[in-house]
């Protein structure tokens, strides 16, 4: 990728996490926030907007409460939250005041994006903080989220709020200099891989298993986060948050942390928004004809190529698409609910109404809310 396309991005989602905040004392490390927040207002002044997605709130209310490792259950970390978000939304402000910008807090959890008037919602408010130039600070509510609503861990949701606002890179802020062929803290001898040009098997094998105890992103989710902003068109930057300056440097152009290529078929923003933020309610198996006709020639799924439907859903539900081996090779939104399909399933489009005595769509899922990685 090109210097002059990194000149040229104006909008940056930078994830902090955890490992990069905590200090031994109060539980966040004043310096590094100061030193990042002084690299944010460069880029400000520069004309790049930029949206911050924080981690640290569990690790600066552990060290509030005392607490001599990580809280495990889900109201510990609830609790733990509460403690330290306003802390580290404190950190913040202290950290910007004097460059002259405002900060603002979102808490979000998956609910929030996976309901579509919520998402637009969330993507408005962004939009309009940053025409204030207003920096956005985005968390996950990890106060209420519960397993079925967590993103599970902020990489994650830095690659969901690319997409949610718009941007143009991911820069993940993390401990260690970048991606590695094999874990460095385990393997002296590891090779730093300054550049992915796509996220392979191999590239996801080598990138299971590092992580610390300040956070819950390793580094298998940070690439995860990568292939999915790639999927929306968006590089991401994986940089050593603790090292000064390298922001500035790698927008330069200079060889430094790693830099993922975006895939090279990217996806439409509600495409994106179905793949990745949305969680399947169901499963619906198709014969070999319709695998061929959604997965090679961009068709519709209908009644007539589905063998079975598994799982209770409504319409309007994302559903994981699986062929006859029973492998998910797409998923989409289904415009019947799984009563109805079970009743249609086989039968030809002309024969719904006649069966259901109405017909909503002639497709069980249209082209234009199924994707197909």
């Amino acid at each position: 990728m090109g210097n002059e396309f990194l000149k040229s991005v104006r909008r940056i989602v930078i994830k902090i996490g955890s490992g990069v905040l905590a200090g031994q004392a109060s539980g966040l490390d004043d310096a590094v926030m100061a030193g990042l927040a002084g690299e944010v207002a460069r880029l400000r002044h520069d004309g790049r907007e930029v949206v911050i997605v924080s981690s640290g709130a569990i690790a600066a209310g552990r060290r509030k409460l005392g607490l001599e490792e990580r809280p495990r259950t889900i109201p510990q970390k609830q609790a733990t939250a509460a403690v330290g978000q306003s802390r580290l939304m404190h950190a913040y402000e202290n950290a910007f005041d004097p460059h002259g910008f405002t900060v603002a807090q979102l808490l979000l959890t998956r609910d929030d994006l996976a309901n579509r008037h919520r998402f637009l919602n969330a993507r408005a408010t962004i939009h309009t903080l940053l025409g204030y130039g207003v920096i956005p600070i985005i968390n996950e509510n990890d106060t209420v989220a519960v397993d079925e609503i967590k993103f599970g861990d902020n990489d994650n949701l830095s690659a969901l709020v690319t997409n949610l606002a718009d941007a143009q890179l991911l820069m993940i802020l993390t401990d260690i200099d970048g991606f590695y062929d094999a874990d460095p803290r385990s393997k002296p001898d590891a090779r730093l891989i300054h550049l992915v040009r796509k996220i392979t098997k191999e590239v996801e094998h080598a990138a299971g298993g590092t992580g610390s105890n300040l956070g819950t992103g390793g580094m298998a989710t940070k690439v995860a986060a990568a292939k999915r902003a790639g999927q929306y068109g968006v590089p991401t930057f994986m940089l050593n948050g603790k090292r000064p300056e390298l922001i500035a440097r790698a927008l330069a152009g200079e060889e430094v942390g790693t830099l993922f290529l975006p895939s090279g078929k990217s996806l439409t923003s509600r495409k994106h928004w179905i793949a990745h933020t949305l969680r399947p309610a169901g499963r619906i198996i198709v014969d070999d004809g319709a695998r061929g006709a959604l997965a090679d020639h961009g068709r519709s799924l209908l009644p007539s190529g589905i063998i079975r439907v598994e799982g209770s859903f409504h319409r309007g539900a994302c559903v994981r698409v699986c062929g006859a081996d029973e492998l998910e090779f797409c998923r989409g939104i289904v415009d019947y609910s799984s009563a109805e399909i079970q009743i249609i399933l086989g039968h030809r489009s002309s024969e719904i109404e006649e069966i259901l005595g109405y017909r909503y769509t002639d497709e069980i899922i249209h082209r234009d809310n199924l994707v197909v990685p």
